[in-house]
């Protein structure tokens, strides 16, 4: 095959996009694909392999799956594959700078958020938890810094009022696939120039903690919306009813006077004190149960006015 040779460095949903259209792209040549190694899931403790594993034997590509690249055995490996450019999309590992340097172009990571706002492990999460407007994908020559790279393309797109990070992460890794394909071309042609990040607004995402996802009802709704949105569908934002806890994966502010205690259910239909307004909490999720809409919820699990969510 012809083309430019790329090795493609991914582990979840959010890479396979990406990974199909630089199989698709006639001038694009995958020579091997790195990802995470399988691990146990379910209550078989079954190998998993990872989704841009099972697209690389889908299309009977190479498939690399070392627990590190530090070493000299890995680093070598990875020279050997002659590549033009690799490309790095919620791989997983750290990229030494022996790997870096090895491809004759470089390494281009495709990063969930308009650099240089929200580097590092969970950008689109950070984007709704903190009420962004708008949020996008970059493409990044890389370097050994955290997403300090310079900055090649990007794509810009509004979070509106209901949306969540599951469904934010789904348009992100649809819009990024074209945006890194167009991204290889142009380097490759010398016709796009990396350009440093400003320095002027650097956030990170740091890794979402346990302690982040449970509902202090004492804050104002807006900010508790944006908290739900924020991690629904995962690990999802939850509390405690009757000594059993429930996620809440959507809700709706609501502008409510009154003096209830937060945490207290203000009618039949799930509307709850905020610290500041209300919420009307649409979509739940008890443990061990699938999810469902409140008014499904509520016909097993009737909660009066008057009750206390912890």
């Amino acid at each position: 095959m012809t083309g430019l040779r790329v090795v493609f460095m991914g582990t979840p949903d959010f890479a396979v996009p990406t990974v199909e259209a630089l199989l698709a792209a006639p001038d694009m040549n995958v020579v091997a694909v790195y990802t995470q190694p399988p691990r146990q899931a379910g209550r078989g403790k079954r190998l998993r392999h990872t989704p841009v594993d099972a697209a690389a034997q889908a299309h009977g590509i190479p498939v690399f799956s070392p627990v590190s690249l530090k070493t000299t055995e890995a680093q070598a490996e990875f020279a050997t594959l002659n590549a033009d450019a690799a490309v790095v999309v919620a791989y997983g590992l750290i990229l030494p700078g022996a790997v870096l340097r090895a491809p004759r172009l470089g390494c281009f990571n495709l990063h969930g958020s308009l650099l240089p706002r929200w580097r590092g492990a969970a950008p689109i999460q950070r984007a709704v938890m903190a009420g962004d407007a708008a949020t996008g994908v970059c493409v990044m020559a890389m370097d050994e810094g955290l997403d300090t790279g310079d900055e090649i393309s990007r794509a810009e797109v509004p979070i509106a009022k209901d949306t969540t990070a599951g469904d934010l992460h789904d348009q992100l890794a649809v819009l990024g696939a074209p945006l890194m394909v167009a991204a290889l071309r142009g380097i490759a042609a010398n016709e796009l120039m990396p350009l440093p990040q400003p320095e002027a607004g650097i956030t990170y995402a740091k890794k979402i903690g346990k302690a982040e996802a449970r509902i202090d009802w004492q804050l104002p709704s807006g900010k508790l919306d944006c908290l739900i949105r924020g991690l629904s569908p995962f690990p999802g934002a939850w509390c405690e009813w009757q000594g059993s806890r429930i996620k809440v994966l959507l809700a709706q502010p609501v502008a409510a006077v009154q003096d209830m205690a937060p945490g207290t259910v203000l009618d039949d239909n799930l509307l709850v004190a905020c610290g500041s307004g209300a919420l009307r909490l649409l979509r739940l999720q008890r443990s061990g149960k699938g999810v469902m809409p409140a008014a499904d919820f509520l016909r097993g699990n009737p909660v009066q006015a008057g009750g206390l969510l912890l």
